[in-house]
């Protein structure tokens, strides 16, 4: 595992007080409303500047008088000389000047509407003009805070906060905050959530610092890294290499079906003789080569590691992301193993959470994607630091035979030999363990996964067996967390192992939840 050092320039960055965690109500960043939709305004004005830029300098510095052309011309010149004709210019630029002013208003009153507070419980904010909303997130129930910086917002210093609670939607977003007060409140909040309790701001490191000092912290946000100085080192426990991270994404599923539609294309039109065809697929093409390189640039920053508050994942180029995840959030962990990767021993680790963030992942999913690709040291250190509870001790030894093991070697129970009517390949390898900890799942023998269910995280388990499985013997068990795109699963069981494991994971849940403290892990 090599580490990575922080960059000189991220010295300049010092941790940020704020005082908004008082239980008052305060608002956002006086830029929000250009953030949110003056950027799109301007825009607008600026392509309608572009189209009648002729008209524009004929109008006002051209000596031809402007006439109107005949029925059935240009639909834009025939309103333009229309106004002009009537001697309509000066009620048509006072029109303009007032649909000017009515969205300024808006975009103000929005602003002033727009509140936010953070108590000792809950976080609330209050929106609207005409329909009012409001939104509550209980500290307790909070699954991660993200801080996302679009490269425009960036720019100004402003970012955007997401507390992320469980459920679908019920995210409450704090669009746009000043970039380190966003940091500062992140780390109140997370406090608070912890049960212990929150320092007041500092007014004195709170003061502007002058014109000078607003540019040297602009460019110490743009290269710093995502982690907060003030709560870790800014170090990364996992390098991104660029290569492995072109390697891996030429090499993904994605790239095979690029690859795939090329081909077939090519020998389509070559036997048809029809060319027309490539040129048909072509924007299809470039779109997904498009994804393709983004995939890559969002995760050129990568960046994990821990903090008093949990684990700290980043990523982005230009635009960036970076979020904490609580202890106790991390509901099941997947490492997975495509069978082009396996050549290079590259791994991919991805989680299921209890909320929906809007916030792409580090490989462009939904916030899952821990680890877009790391290899085995990768995959160990990771593994410490989401599951530090099961990656400790004997339980290591037990992963480490999950990722790359087969057989009963290790504690694991696997399928019997007559599942090979179902498990052709993976018979020898398909199979469970189950520590104090967590339960462990180890599938696949071509595309090789190990998902891991902390037992404290556990919701139900269920058994099942339909008609084939009855008929061999064998039983299949679910170990059911919140929804997302791990699936605890596991099959071709012998019937008896089955219900073992469903009677053991059942006790070992109830257990685990009652001394469960993650939930105020400053009080542990």
């Amino acid at each position: 595992m090599t580490e990575v050092g922080p960059e000189a320039s991220a010295a300049a960055v010092t941790p940020a007080t704020t005082d908004f965690a008082d239980g008052a109500w305060h608002r956002l960043h006086p830029a929000t409303p250009l953030f949110r939709g003056g950027l799109a305004f301007i825009a607008i004005i600026g392509v309608l500047i572009v189209n009648l830029r002729d008209r524009l300098i004929e109008l006002f510095f051209g000596e031809q008088d402007v006439t109107l052309p005949p029925s059935g011309g240009d639909l834009e010149a025939d309103a333009i000389d229309f106004i002009v004709r009537e001697e309509l210019v000066l009620v048509a630029l006072l029109a303009a000047v007032g649909v000017l002013l009515l969205l300024v208003a808006g975009f103000y009153f929005s602003w002033r509407l727009h509140t936010f507070r953070i108590t000792d419980e809950v976080v609330e904010v209050r929106s609207g003009i005409l329909f009012r909303t409001n939104r509550k997130a209980r500290l307790d129930r909070i699954q991660g805070i993200n801080i996302g910086r679009p490269f425009v917002p960036r720019l100004f210093g402003a970012a955007k906060l997401e507390i992320s609670v469980a459920g679908n939607d019920a995210s409450v977003p704090l669009a746009y905050l000043r970039g380190r007060d966003a940091d500062a409140l992140r780390r109140d909040i997370l406090l608070l959530a912890s049960g212990a309790q929150r320092a007041g701001a500092d007014p004195a490191a709170a003061a502007a610092s002058g014109i000078g000092g607003m540019l040297d912290e602009r460019v110490s946000e743009l290269l710093a890294p995502e982690l907060d100085v003030d709560l870790a080192e800014p170090t990364s426990i996992v390098r991104m290499n660029p290569g492995r991270l072109i390697g891996s994404t030429v090499l993904s599923d994605t790239t095979l079906v690029l690859v795939a539609m090329l081909v077939a294309i090519a020998v389509t039109s070559i036997t048809t003789g029809e060319l027309f065809l490539l040129f048909a697929m072509f924007p299809g093409m470039i779109g997904i080569a498009g994804f393709l390189v983004a995939r890559i640039t969002r995760s050129l920053r990568y960046s994990i590691a821990a903090t008093p508050d949990g684990v700290r994942v980043g990523f982005g180029l230009l635009s960036t992301t970076n979020e904490t995840l609580p202890p106790g959030r991390i509901h099941s962990v997947k490492v997975s193993q495509p069978l082009l990767w396996r050549p290079a021993g590259w791994w991919q680790i991805a989680v299921n959470r209890a909320s929906r963030s809007s916030q792409g992942g580090a490989a462009g999913q939904q916030q899952t994607t821990i680890l877009p690709v790391g290899n085995l040291d990768d995959v160990r250190a990771v593994l410490r630091l989401l599951l530090p509870e099961v990656a400790v001790d004997e339980a290591a030894e037990v992963l480490e035979l999950g990722l790359r093991g087969r057989g009963d070697e290790g504690g694991y129970t696997v399928s019997p030999r007559r599942a090979r009517v179902l498990r052709w390949f993976s018979q020898p390898r398909n199979g469970f363990a189950l520590t104090d900890t967590a339960v462990l799942l180890r599938t696949g023998a071509i595309w090789r996964a190990l998902t891991i269910v902390p037992l404290s995280r556990t919701q139900s388990v269920a058994v099942r067996q339909g008609p084939v499985l009855r008929a061999l013997r064998l039983g299949e068990v679910h170990v059911h967390t919140v929804a997302g795109p791990i699936s605890p699963t596991i099959g071709a069981l012998d019937r008896l192992d089955a219900m073992r494991l469903f009677d053991d994971v059942a006790a070992s849940s109830l257990r685990a939840a009652r001394t469960d403290t993650s939930h105020r892990w400053r009080q542990r």
